[in-house]
């Protein structure tokens, strides 16, 4: 069984300049920013992977391309198999299975508004459906339900059911959660890692560590070695880009903005996204600046070989 600690990157998904397309070459590229950066994993076809737009043949794309280039380099791969319909998401966490992933990110049925008892039914009948790991993805703001702590109890007995994104943003429901049963937590929030870890969080689902993987990861060696005043160090070096980064713009608008402007464009947000406007562009330029993400923004060696696509 996989055993979760640190920091694993919500993966963003690169798309051609029009959108039309998925840019695995980039991807690709991505994956290994990851591995040399120190993340522990990484989290295809998530929120931040804008899994919502991706067709299924780009779906499976995308997790091939993170396995093949990931698993080699020791990422772990967990791959966003979620639906709002549980035969789908039966479908995809068999998927995912089949694809080489170590585990897969399963989000809170969205727009049903089920039940907790119905939410239970919906996770259990996808634990088990195949001998994989799951990852559940509590984010209510998107889904409209939470998984209340004493359902995350029921489902923690499953073998299979082995941590929880919280992404709730709610100490109280982390806490719950723990006192509950020894499900992984991982914080959904950049900004609430080091918080989320004072209540026995292991690490965080990083939407900023696609830009600053080796800064996130430290974050999470100082949060392992118990030194607070490290973590403080860490965190507060992070926090007002993390913030900014999911307020300026619904994500990854504001990400993919901030990719451009470090020379690692990740092409357009597709519809319904729309790309960043000039205020929150300037906007993240100066919290760039501020964190001196563009002074160690530097080309990666083992990038320098590959051939970068046509036209870009």
């Amino acid at each position: 069984m996989i055993t979760f600690a640190g920091c694993y990157t919500a993966l963003v998904t690169p798309f051609s300049n029009d959108g039309t397309s998925v840019d695995l070459l980039r991807l690709a590229e991505g994956v290994v920013v990851q591995a040399q950066g120190g993340a522990r994993g990484i989290v295809p076809c998530g929120t931040t992977g804008e899994a919502p737009t991706l067709e299924e043949p780009e779906h499976i794309a995308v997790i091939e391309c993170a396995v093949a280039t990931g698993r080699p380099l020791g990422l772990q791969i967990i791959a966003g198999a979620g639906s709002n319909s549980t035969a789908h998401a039966i479908h995809l966490h068999r998927l995912a299975a089949s694809l080489g992933a170590h585990a897969s990110l399963q989000v809170t049925p969205y727009y049903n508004k089920p039940s907790q008892e119905g939410i239970y039914r919906h996770f259990m009948a996808i634990a088990e459906s195949a001998d994989l790991p799951i990852m559940l993805y509590n984010i209510p703001g998107r889904a409209a339900v939470a998984i209340a702590p004493e359902t995350v109890e029921r489902l923690a007995r499953h073998p299979n059911i082995v941590a929880i994104k919280e992404a709730t943003g709610s100490m109280d429901s982390a806490s719950e959660i723990r006192r509950r049963c020894s499900i992984a937590i991982l914080s959904g929030d950049d900004s609430l890692t080091a918080s989320f870890a004072a209540i026995g969080a292991v690490g965080v689902v990083s939407v900023l560590s696609n830009i600053v993987p080796d800064r996130v990861a430290q974050l999470c060696r100082d949060i392992a070695s118990g030194d607070l005043h490290a973590v403080r160090r860490s965190h507060d070096a992070l926090f007002a880009l993390a913030r900014g980064l999911l307020s300026l713009d619904v994500n990854p608008v504001p990400l993919k903005c901030a990719m451009e402007l470090l020379g690692r464009d990740s092409g357009a947000v597709r519809l319904p996204l729309v790309g960043a406007s000039d205020a929150v562009r300037t906007a993240i330029h100066s919290l760039l600046t501020a964190a001196n993400v563009y002074e160690t923004a530097r080309p990666h060696e083992s990038l320098r070989g590959i051939s970068q696509p046509a036209g870009r």
